[in-house]
Order: structure tokens, then sequence, then C-alpha cells
């Protein structure tokens, strides 16, 4: 059951009675300081010399919070700290292996959940078997039980257990795992966590369910590479020649409105406070609206490449390379738009869900290289990249697609480069086209229109040297 794939269900929920409402906040008020403790001990043990976290000691907590949580909550709360712990110590041997980059920032042990002073997160775990959820087109239900003393304190009556309404519907259909509830006390909303394994036939089953297209395997063998990037999301070349670009320019302008409002409220802020509920929100929305985009960007290409019969990706490996630009505005889409890494994952989780393998390979420098003759006598302004010496004129993120997908494959059809100055976009048949725009309107991938896709080439590029400076 181990080796099989994970994928999670989200939704929100609302306590069906007032009642109910305050027992769940007791219960979930009583997790972080069961974490705390946990954490406390095994840190101690971590510091110490010759210290071995999993010496720690600490079945005596649960005759403490046993009563409030139950037994099997205390279990499920004492296995995740331990999962966190071993991701730690994972996390650590990538950090001292030399020849891996994947870590370069020395990770820290696991952490506290709040104080008793700033306040605990609320946030509760239920065993799998534990829970039920009951599925109605007009009302959905979650149920769980809670400890004793709560039963007590709240009059439960025999077999009664805590029942919130659920909204969202399960996309995913498996078996249940540990159940996780987190209280957004900035948005006043209950999150659920639903987690179900699934066998990789019926994950496969599943996911191509969400597609119009699935792989025809006596056809496949088609290779593609993706250039991933802040500028564009995602710019797609296949070996025949068959280009798209998802345009991210729009996007990052919204993503920079939400921070210069979030840095106008901060500036207002009295002394000595940092942060409101207003600007946590806003924090939170800035980030699950790029999130959506992105989401909703890979399975766009996923869908695009099943049409085209594409079984491998190739997708640049960026580890060590991104650095700090002398442009704020870049370092901005670098380190905290782009996100380049969890990029990465999604494109391996989607992808590899409907057969399609993704296989990182180095980028250093591919759009930078003219890939029709392979000189570096080039000239890359914006989107668009001229080599000097062939007259190529190519849109700068395919040109790097392209010397990827050559570097794995050799030698291939000329690509529909989509070249930055020009009006080739998509159309309505939008999977027919060989090369094709795509532009988010905070809903979907649609056609971009001509114009919307060209970068100001008096804006910096990615492209630029670190040490470059404005004249």
């Amino acid at each position: 059951m181990s080796d099989q794939p994970q994928r999670t269900n989200t939704y929100t929920a609302e306590p069906t009675t007032e009642r109910y409402r305050q027992c769940l906040f007791d219960w979930l008020a009583a997790h972080a300081p069961l974490w705390n403790q946990l954490t406390y001990r095994r840190r101690q043990q971590y510091f110490a010399e010759d210290g071995d976290v999993w010496d720690a000691q600490y079945t005596d907590l649960y005759d403490e919070y046993a009563p409030i949580l139950g037994k099997a909550t205390c279990q499920q709360l004492a296995r995740k700290n331990s999962e966190a712990w071993r991701s730690h110590f994972s996390l650590l041997e990538h950090y001292h292996d030399g020849s891996d980059q994947t870590v370069t920032k020395k990770p820290s042990p696991p952490g506290y959940w709040g104080t008793r002073e700033d306040g605990y997160e609320l946030h509760g775990l239920v065993r799998n078997d534990l829970y039920t959820f009951d599925w109605d087109e007009t009302r959905s239900t979650l149920e769980f039980g809670v400890g004793s003393v709560l039963e007590d304190r709240y009059d439960f009556a025999h077999n009664e257990r805590l029942t919130l309404e659920v909204k969202g519907n399960p996309q995913w259909d498996g078996e249940d795992s540990r159940l996780e509830l987190r209280y957004d006390e900035h948005a006043d909303r209950l999150r659920v966590q639903h987690p179900v394994r699934i066998h990789p036939a019926q994950l496969r089953e599943q996911r191509e369910d969400a597609f119009t297209h699935t792989l025809d395997f006596e056809n496949t063998g088609e290779n593609a590479a993706i250039d991933v990037g802040a500028n564009n999301t995602l710019a797609l070349v296949t070996e025949s020649g068959e280009t798209a670009v998802y345009h991210a320019r729009p996007e990052f302008d919204r993503f920079q409105n939400y921070t210069q409002r979030i840095a106008t409220l901060q500036s207002e802020l009295p002394e000595e406070q940092y942060t409101s509920s207003l600007i946590q929100r806003l924090y939170d929305e800035r980030t699950r609206k790029r999130d959506h985009s992105r989401d909703a960007a890979v399975k766009h290409a996923a869908e695009w490449l099943l049409a085209r019969d594409v079984e491998t990706v190739y997708v640049g490996d960026l580890t060590g390379v991104l650095e700090t630009h002398w442009s704020a505005e870049v370092n901005e889409k670098t380190h905290a738009f782009w996100s380049h890494r969890q990029l990465i994952e999604r494109l391996e989780v989607t992808f590899g869900d409907v057969g399609i393998a993704v296989q990182e390979i180095p980028e250093s420098e591919t759009s930078s290289v003219c890939p029709g003759c392979g000189s570096e006598n080039v000239r890359r302004r914006g989107d668009s990249l001229d080599c000097h010496e062939c007259e190529l004129e190519a849109h700068s993120d395919v040109a790097g697609a392209w010397n990827m997908l050559e570097s794995a494959v050799g030698p291939m059809a000329r690509p529909a480069a989509l070249f930055a100055g020009r009006d080739r976009d998509a159309s309505e048949n939008s999977t027919d086209c060989d090369g094709a725009y795509w532009q988010w309107d905070d809903h979907e991938w649609r056609p971009a229109e001509f114009g919307e896709h060209s970068g100001s080439p008096d804006q910096p590029s990615l492209s630029e040297p670190a040490s470059s400076q404005p004249g």
C-alpha cells in the first residue's frame, strides 16, 4: 500500500451547529500544545551531545491529551511529528552531499505550532478509519469522534460524533489516508485536506477522465521539451516542430499589484506591528491565484501534449543556476512569483498521471545559443532572440526548449518558432495549431490576441547577467 500514489482532495467545512463549532475549536486547540511538547523533547535530544531524537520519551503525554483528542489522534500527531523529523534528516543528507545541489541552505529542525502568548495554529488530525464522509447532492457531511472530556463537556449522546458540513467535491477516489483540518483565521474558514491512496491503474483511469485526449500507445514515441520561466510559464517544442507558449506577464502584473498593496498596508501599521488580518488575506489570495494559473497551465499543456502523443518531456534543471539580479523586478519574478521547483514538481505529478515521463536535463545557456546554427553571436531582448550569423529570428524561450530537445534527442524538425514580434497566435481550434500563444484570464488559458505576448524590450530580461548594470 505504501508504494501507491497519493492524491489529496481539498474542501472547506463548517460545523452544523454552534455546539459542534465550540467543540471543534476546543479539539483543534489541543493539538498544538501536544505537538509543541513532542517537538521540544526531540529538540532537546537533537541539540544534546550524543543525543538521539528517537530516544525521546513522550507516551506519558497521552494521559494528558487523550481525554480531549482521543488516543488515536495523539498517536497520529506523534506519527506526523516523526515524519517531520525524518524529512529534516533527509534534507540534511542532501545539504551535506557536495555533489547534490538540490538543498543549498542548511535546513532547520521542525518547529513549533505557535505559542501560548502569540496563539496556536489550529490544525487537527483524524486517523483514516475514524472519520466518515456522507456525500449528497444537497448536503454533504464529515463526521469524526473526539475525546471523552469533550463528549461530556458538550453533552454528546451515545455514539454521537462531531459533524461538519462539507463544501466541495472529491476529485480523487481511493483508500482514505489521515485527514487534516486547518482553520484559516484570516479567512475565517476551515479547510479540509483529504488524502487518498490510489492503485496506479486506477489513478491513470481517474486522471484520464479529466482530459479530452489520452496517449495512443500504438503511435507514441514523440518527444518534447519545455522551457520553464517567469516571463512565460511554459514554452513547449515537440520533435515534429509544434510549439506553444503560456504567457505569464499579465499574471505577474497581478502578483505585483498584490505586493504593492501589501507594502502600502504594512507602511500604515502601528510601530512594532508587522501584519494584520487583511495583509494575511492578501498574501493568501496572491499565492492562491498564482498557484491556480500555474496548475491550470500544466494541465492545459498536458492536454496539448496528449493530443500529439508525446510520451517523454525534457525540462531544464536550474538547480544552483538562479542568481540575484540587479533588477528588483527580476528578483521578485525569480524568487517570489515563479517558484521553479514547485512548477517542476507539478509537471512531474500531472504528466506522470497520464503516462508522460518528465526528465530533467541541464538548461544552462540554452536560451543564449542559436538553435539554428549553434552560434553564440545572438542578441536576446525581451522575448526575441536574433542570430547575427544565420539571421534566425525566434522566440527566446522556444529557442531554449528547441536547444534542450536537440541536446536530448538529436536533430529534429525546425519548430514553428513563434517569432516574438509577429502575429502568430492561437486560434479557436487550438489543439490543431502548429504554434500558439496562451494567456490566463483568471479562469482559463485562452488564445492570446496579437501584442499581448510580446514583452517590452526595455524591461530587463532573465537572460541578462546578474553583473549587468543599467547605463
